[in-house]
């Protein structure tokens, strides 16, 4: 069985493309984030990070240090 412990899911308000493109350059530039994205048509707005070093924390004050609500979904 696969070990998917790097994908790491969030609950969020991203609720646009333009919340999106203002989180783009801080999740693009983090080197330890290899894939991210945003899903705007799920009413948890889901945040999916693809990390094998980043834990849900890092991400949360991350995400929260910008304006944004970022809970992990379970």
């Amino acid at each position: 069985m696969e070990n998917f412990n790097h994908i790491l899911l969030f609950r969020t308000d991203i609720k646009s493309e333009e919340d999106k493109q203002a989180l783009q350059p801080l999740l693009d530039k983090n080197k330890n984030i290899e894939q991210w994205n945003v899903d705007l048509d799920d009413e948890d707005y889901v945040l999916r990070i693809v990390s094998y070093s980043l834990k849900h924390d890092d991400i949360i004050e991350m995400v929260q240090d910008h304006g944004y609500s970022c809970c992990e979904l379970t």
